[in-house]
């Protein structure tokens, strides 16, 4: 048994499926009656992050209008500015389509045109004949899109009787023999660890946005699913590519989907100026979210920011019918009222760019197999969402290509690890699974009182620092300090103490646990964006201002290595569309 003190912790199935959001749900309807799979995650599964989701799913359906796959292939490789892999692309772009319609298959309520079929809209980034102008591709319900996607796929999940494990954190990842074979996981209701043994192992825990202090992400994104792996070997791909969504509501950071420009919305500055036709005058408001944010900050810069500190603009809704935003925008305008105390028909709404999406992650090919170089799979371990890297998103993610992304690449991944476990022999645990995370539970639990660091005061200086050096534009003074500022805060974790030693439900062990790997995100993110000398996409160095397809045209890759970070790179996949300067 792997599990030496009670044998009721060894859990053994043919796939183990960890998180249960879009991309892993996805993943297990897949398996679901074909082979005997298993979800786990730290939540219940229908708070996964992929609920928060609003605006859109996008698919050329050409429901309104007339739209091709090869044109959303085209904005989704232009919008990554040409880092993305066009093969993925292509893949992402010809089956989102049958997708959508699975989807609604199973049920999903989308929002419906006057003759039934499923409604579309605008969003940023999407345009007609190969950039001409924006196109109606967002199929949506109401602005709950990712919401109905989670319930859906949940209900799929539970019809075909999935085994879940809600309020489990996975701690550690097993391989043996060059082959993944499990995960090691904490029980938080019991504070017990349980071994999952596996042919096969699935990664969709999502991102790692609370690195920053101002984001869109949910409390439980803290980059799990991708430092596990990183302290096991394998790599990170294009760690510095972290999209930063340009209306955030001021200070808090909650998502204000693109669905409200996508319905009208302006942003303005002080002055109440348009200002977005300025700096791109075919799709204005419409613009991709990375060029929206600098947007923002330039405006921000020459001092036409608004407020006593000049340090936000507007999201002007008051044009828009308040039955229009009703039927369209409820809670995006909900959100309005509740947390800005502003009514959306008649005032301003202050934004200002919040931490948003990981571009980056593991590396994949297109059925989601891990990678452990520029090429080579690692047998039995797959990874699809958001805390991989496909790379679908290159240097920049449209809006909708999120959801996308889950339902697309996670179908993939469980397809194909349908097919591995059918033909794969059950590889055998390592010696002592459990030990790793053992040793780190219960390190924490005994560390004395004594010690003087708190992982709350280490959390907040981190979230704080990269806010501010490692954002939305970045230069080398500040990504050395940044650097230097982790170091420091690597140093202080390793003495960080908990007040509650008990076992049940104990979130101050968790939240310590989780900013380990949040140090190790924002680690990898900082060297990566030292490391590429450009301003590509999301990535933007104020002192290297040009984009140089010469020598950074490629993915970056970094290792965790005992005598510190490895880099390396692999070459981006260019199938149809050659690298052009991005205008709009």
């Amino acid at each position: 048994m792997a599990s030496e003190a009670r044998p009721e912790n060894y859990h053994k199935h043919d796939v183990i499926v960890v998180g249960a959001g879009g991309a892993g749900l996805m993943a297990a309807v897949q398996l679901a009656g074909h082979a005997d799979v298993a979800v786990i995650s730290k939540l219940y599964p229908s708070r996964s992050h992929t609920g928060a989701a609003q605006g859109g799913i996008c698919a050329a359906l050409g429901n309104l209008e007339e739209d091709h796959w090869e044109w959303h292939m085209f904005d989704t490789v232009k919008g990554g500015d040409y880092l993305t892999d066009q093969d993925a692309a292509e893949v992402l772009a010809r089956e989102a389509v049958d997708a959508i319609i699975e989807l609604e298959h199973m049920g999903l309520p989308f929002s419906r045109t006057p003759d039934g079929k499923i409604a579309q809209r605008r969003f940023g980034g999407h345009t007609r004949n190969y950039g001409e102008g924006p196109v109606m591709r967002s199929c949506y319900a109401a602005d709950r899109t990712g919401h109905m996607i989670l319930q859906t796929l949940y209900q799929q999940g539970i019809k075909h009787s999935v085994n879940f494990f809600d309020e489990f954190q996975v701690l550690d990842i097993l391989f043996n023999e060059g082959v993944c074979c499990g995960v090691v996981a904490y029980a938080i209701r019991t504070g017990e660890i349980h071994t999952f043994h596996g042919k096969a192992v699935i990664f969709a825990t999502g991102g790692f946005g609370r690195v920053y202090s101002v984001t869109s992400n949910a409390m439980a994104l803290t980059g799990d699913g991708v430092a596990i792996p990183w302290r096991r070997g394998i790599p990170l791909e294009d760690m510095e590519m972290f999209q930063f969504h340009p209306t955030g509501i001021y200070k808090l950071g909650i998502l204000l989907s693109e669905a409200a420009r996508g319905e009208g919305g302006i942003v303005r500055n002080s002055e109440e100026e348009a200002f977005a036709k300025r700096y791109a005058p075919t799709l204005a408001d419409l613009a991709p979210r990375d060029m929206m944010s600098r947007f923002i900050y330039q405006e921000i810069k020459e001092g036409r920011g608004a407020g006593p500190n000049k340090d936000y603009v507007y999201l002007d809704l008051r044009h828009i019918p308040y039955d229009v935003q009703e039927a369209k925008l409820p809670d995006i305008t909900e959100f309005i009222r509740v947390y800005l105390g502003v009514d959306p028909t008649k005032e301003l709404s202050p934004i200002q760019p919040t931490a948003h999406y990981a571009m980056g992650g593991l590396p994949t090919d297109v059925d989601g197999r891990v990678l452990v170089d520029d090429r080579t799979a690692l047998p039995g371990f797959y990874a699809a969402g958001e805390c991989a890297c496909v790379s679908v998103h290159g240097a920049n993610r449209l809006g909708t290509n999120s959801l996308v992304d889950l339902v697309v690449f996670g179908r993939r991944a469980g397809k194909h690890a349908l097919d591995f476990v059918r033909h794969a022999d059950l590889v055998p645990l390592p010696a002592n699974p459990e030990g790793f995370a053992r040793d780190q539970v219960e390190r924490l639990l005994s560390r004395g009182a004594g010690v003087s660091e708190k992982a709350g005061e280490i959390r907040q200086t981190l979230q704080v620092e990269m806010f501010d050096k490692a954002s939305v534009v970045r230069n080398e003074q500040g990504l050395k300090e940044m650097h230097g500022i982790l170091l420091d805060l690597q140093h202080r974790y390793q003495r960080v103490a908990i007040d509650d030693h008990t076992r049940t439900y104990n979130t101050d062990l968790l939240e310590a646990i989780e900013l380990g790997y949040m140090l190790d995100c924002a680690e990898c993110i900082v060297a990566g964006a030292l490391a590429r000398q450009e301003s590509r996409g999301a990535h933007y160095r104020e002192d290297y201002p040009e984009r140089d397809d010469v020598n950074w045209l490629k993915h970056t890759l970094v290792w965790k290595t005992s005598g510190g970070l490895r880099h390396g790179s692999r070459p981006v996949s260019i199938t149809r569309f050659q690298p052009k300067e991005r205008k709009y």
